[in-house]
């Protein structure tokens, strides 16, 4: 059912005379990785610029319309069934008999699966005869279907351009004689659109779909776009999902969040030939990402390793085996992001290998998730093939993260076109002082130190385990790591002393407070002491908005609750920090912290996005959304776990 509020198919986006991002707030997306389908509430395709078929970063549809015999369509409701699926539901009263009660009734089925997108139109007419009335004398409905292929990048897209149409060609349906077929090629994408029943043609550019049928109580007709990839780097997952949502979960919105997310979480699954992961989220990051595919693994961990197996395995394949400053490869390191092709980001200034490893907190991770999978009861034999890759993972922490040799892990650009910022907040003004002022790199982030402790101590642990030398020097070099860390990043404000977010080129402090302290929780680089110094900050009213632990203290200069990482909330890092409360025994701060960010799911019927605003609860009702925010994510999606264990 298409929701245009006219009898015309829908207008197409054109892009804004200053491009801008597109909003996605209230814009409606089905998925099964790694195919989405973007459109509004009302089900119509190409009234924003994200609308449209998507199968990885490559859009093939950008608008689809839909017209029935010169009636008005009228939305009222929306109902998704699944990740997979949604309905949406209009009224077609210029089709009516008089009368208050409306009687001709639309339904639009939108599923989309791993190769594809299909759409069934149901309309249900009560003034119809039990049977149709063929012939001159009975009433006919004309349904017609205009759809615009596509071309466009995500990268364009995202940056605010205008759609790129592409020729399409017409050939037989495959079960007729008749021409039932469409087809065209979009980047390296071939789609194939089928439309049983309807007459297909050529306009404007456009593929029109026609379908003339008598009038009858029930009518049903569709189409079918499959798309064929035969370049992509990742893949859909075709086989059932490993994990489940927990039983017996008493409280009623703490369930719903959880079906919720492990649906969102089925549906983001992806693979590689070393096995299963889960793409980042929808619609920019729908691929392999390190630091995201790591956290939701570990997440998951509470009632599945097998996320967390594939996700060792495939970026183990990936690891970096030499030193080259235009991809930030070093040997031991592990990826940041993995593309079909380069990506520019926010300018051109800026532009993304297609495999890309500048993060400096993912290597770290990788080993904290192999060390938790182990201990979650992953098998010996999988850990064992891993352990190669655990050794040299550790080594680049000592050989190239700590470039400067002071004992810290830091980071910096070094080709001028990578990321400025290389923790998770990678965005260019996330690491600021408390006035305001952007820090200068090389950047040594606080919670980076604390990934790596844990990364030395349980690296340690598992070579011990497994009769492999090397246990007692890294549990030294952790050692030197905290005594370092005590000694140069703590600072203190009117509220009290707290880490730093980070230590600048000139290694000062930089002294603003911000959510990343809380990340330093259960990693081992805190004494007893410290820890709950950090866990009453975390849930202090300058940190803790009511909806989740904001990424920059209100105290900051630089605080504004819509500003990406500098006062907004992102639930995978409250989560982060939930967890690192309960496994330090904070259960009071840990149970703020959950109900904190389950008031914020049931504001987002249980769909987390990416962040929302860190407006304080005590002035608002609900989170105001950040516009622009992913969703599903699938971090965001596997907070709900930690949540759940911090409730139990």
């Amino acid at each position: 059912m298409t929701t245009t509020t006219t009898s015309t198919p829908t207008t197409k986006a054109e892009a804004p005379a200053m491009p801008l991002q597109p909003l996605l707030h209230d814009e409606v997306v089905v998925l099964a990785a790694p195919t989405q389908a973007w459109s509004d509430r009302h089900g119509s395709v190409g009234t924003n610029p994200v609308h449209g078929y998507w199968t990885g970063d490559q859009r093939v549809v950008s608008t689809v319309g839909v017209s029935v015999s010169g009636s008005d369509v009228e939305p009222v409701s929306v109902a998704p069934a699944s990740a997979r699926e949604v309905v949406f539901s209009a009224l077609l009263r210029g089709l009516d008999a008089p009368g208050a009660d409306p009687d001709v009734r639309l339904d639009r089925r939108r599923t989309v699966r791993t190769d594809g997108v299909r759409e069934t139109l149901r309309i249900e007419d009560r003034t119809a005869s039990a049977e149709p009335e063929p012939g001159p004398g009975g009433r006919t409905l004309e349904v017609v279907v205009r759809i615009t292929p596509d071309a466009s990048g995500m990268d364009a897209v995202k940056a605010g351009g205008a759609p790129a149409p592409v020729p399409a060609v017409l050939a037989p349906g495959a079960d007729t004689d008749g021409v039932r077929r469409a087809s065209w090629t979009a980047g390296s994408v071939d789609v194939t659109l089928d439309a049983p029943g309807a007459d297909v043609a050529l306009d404007d550019g456009d593929v029109v779909l026609t379908w003339r049928v008598p009038r009858a109580r029930v009518t049903e007709l569709g189409w079918d776009c499959a798309v064929v990839a035969p370049d992509a780097v990742v893949g859909g997952a075709t086989t059932p999902a490993t994990f489940a949502a927990p039983e017996g979960v008493a409280d009623d919105r703490l369930r719903r969040w959880l079906v919720r997310a492990t649906d969102d979480l089925d549906a983001l699954r992806m693979t590689r030939p070393e096995g299963e992961f889960l793409a980042a989220g929808a619609p920019w990051f729908f691929t392999l990402f390190g630091r995201d595919s790591i956290w939701a693994a570990r997440f998951l961990l509470s009632v599945d390793t097998s996320i967390a197996a594939g996700t060792l395995r495939v970026l183990a394949a990936l690891q970096g085996t030499r030193s080259d400053p235009a991809t930030a490869e070093q040997p031991g390191k592990v990826m940041h992001e993995l593309r079909q092709a380069s990506l520019p980001v926010d300018n051109d200034e800026i532009s993304l290998p297609p495999l890309y490893y500048g993060t400096v907190d993912a290597t770290a991770l990788w080993v904290c998730l192999l060390h938790d999978a182990w201990r979650a009861g992953l098998p010996d034999a999988e850990v064992e093939d891993l352990l190669p890759t655990l050794e040299l993972a550790l080594a680049w922490m000592r050989d190239h993260g700590d470039d400067d040799g002071d004992g810290l892990l830091e980071y910096v650009d070094e080709s001028g076109r990578g990321l400025a910022n290389q923790g998770w907040k990678d965005s260019g003004d996330s690491v600021q002082w408390r006035d305001g002022t952007l820090a200068e790199g090389p950047i040594a982030l606080c919670e980076v130190q604390g990934y790596a402790h844990e990364a030395a101590v349980h690296g340690a642990d598992l070579l011990d385990a497994f009769g492999r030398p090397g246990g007692d020097d890294w549990r030294a070099w952790a050692a030197r790591l905290a005594e370092r860390f005590r000694a140069t990043f703590w600072v203190r404000d009117a509220i009290g002393p707290y880490p730093a977010i980070a230590l600048d080129a000139r290694k000062r402090p930089v002294d603003s407070a911000t959510s990343n302290i809380g990340h330093l929780l259960g990693t081992g680089l805190l004494t007893a002491e410290e820890e709950a110094v950090v866990a009453a900050r975390v849930v202090a009213p300058d940190m803790a908005s009511g909806f989740g632990l904001r990424t920059l203290s209100t105290t900051a200069s630089g605080y504004w609750p819509l500003s990406y990482h500098g006062g907004s909330v992102w639930a995978h890092d409250t989560a982060v920090v939930v967890s690192g409360l309960t496994r330090t025994g904070h259960t009071a701060e840990a149970r703020t912290l959950a109900e904190q960010l389950l008031a914020a799911a049931v504001a987002f019927d249980f769909r987390m996005p990416e962040l929302h605003a860190g407006d304080d609860a005590h002035d608002v009702s609900r989170p105001a959304p950040y516009p622009a925010a992913c969703r599903p994510q699938a971090w965001s999606a596997a907070a709900a776990f930690p949540v759940w264990v911090a409730l139990r």
